[in-house]
């Protein structure tokens, strides 16, 4: 992984990119989320695979107008230039969301760029549009142009920025509310220039499905939303959250090993936002291989929200 870096910092030869995407020239995983694995990974902080990513990191935070900064999406931007501020807008969230996890939370650019996010999701929650978001555009389901509701990044960056939290209790309050009720599950598009996207980084609810038996269907994308919750300090207000952590912690045996009857393969990610999180341990082989990553989550959200963890 650590091999595939370029010189410049960067992965991939993109920024956002979740995994091969054939349509977008996007070969591999791109350099955020794989900076962000490395963190997961407790890679050596300093080192040079992070020294390197930084700088491109903190210049997407900035207000330098180079259109080699749109990576992947230059040529979209090139030839729509409505669509640069939408493409400069994920960046910076995701960038910032990669900072803050990997412990700039007090660099003055980063807390600028954390305000300014903060802002504009807190004029959409105060706005109607958090209740109705949506608009037709022909034949689809179109998010509100005006709406700037959060994303992943936008939480993540949150969640690792524990005096912006302090500094903005009442919106982080309003944004936990507003993430543990259910997200809406119809298919929808957004706007971006001339063209439609499916966008798979917003968040406009809860994301977490479970099944008859109260278990997550897709348990790394629940983990990473329920760790998320659990930084900010908003799990109680999330029941289905609440309750797929419960059912999960269910099935723990008396030392703390998540140890679900006939586990015979490692379970799978559904949904490629969780790429940097899960699995962290790549041996499946076993049942114990298969049994480490969501017990260390499980464990890890424990300690967050201040349990006493006892192992016997």
């Amino acid at each position: 992984m650590v091999k595939k870096q370029k010189d410049n910092g960067i992965w991939g030869g993109n920024l956002l990119g979740l995994g091969p995407v054939a349509a977008q020239g996007i070969r591999d995983a791109g350099t955020i989320p794989q900076y962000r694995r490395l963190l997961q990974l407790e890679w050596p902080g300093g080192s040079r695979p992070f020294k390197l990513a930084d700088r491109v990191l903190f210049r997407l935070l900035s207000r330098d107008e180079d259109p080699a900064l749109h990576f992947e999406f230059q040529k979209s931007v090139k030839s729509d230039p409505d669509a640069e501020a939408w493409a400069r807008g994920v960046i910076r969230e995701a960038a910032s969301a990669a900072l803050a996890e990997a412990g700039y939370a007090d660099d003055p650019r980063l807390r600028g760029a954390g305000h300014k996010i903060a802002n504009a999701i807190s004029q959409f929650l105060r706005s109607p549009l958090a209740e109705k978001p949506f608009i037709k555009a022909g034949k689809q389901i179109a998010l509100h142009p005006e709406a700037h509701p959060p994303s992943w990044y936008s939480v993540a960056m949150l969640a690792s920025m524990p005096n912006l939290q302090r500094e903005r209790a009442g919106f982080t309050e309003r944004l936990g509310h507003y993430l543990a009720q259910p997200a809406p599950r119809k298919s929808f598009v957004i706007q971006v220039g001339k063209r439609t996207v499916k966008p798979q980084h917003l968040l406009l609810g809860d994301p977490i499905e479970v099944d008859a038996k109260g278990l997550p269907k897709d348990p790394p994308l629940a983990l990473l939303y329920i760790e998320l919750l659990a930084r900010m300090g908003a799990l109680s207000w999330a029941p289905v959250a609440a309750k797929a952590l419960a059912r999960m912690l269910k099935d723990c045996d008396e030392l703390g090993v998540w140890r679900p009857k006939n586990l015979r393969s490692q379970p799978k990610a559904l949904n490629k936002i969780s790429y940097h999180y899960y699995p962290l341990h790549l041996d499946a082989k076993t049942t114990e291989g298969r049994e480490v990553d969501i017990t260390f989550r499980l464990a890890l959200i424990a300690k967050i929200l201040g349990w006493t963890v006892d192992y016997g």
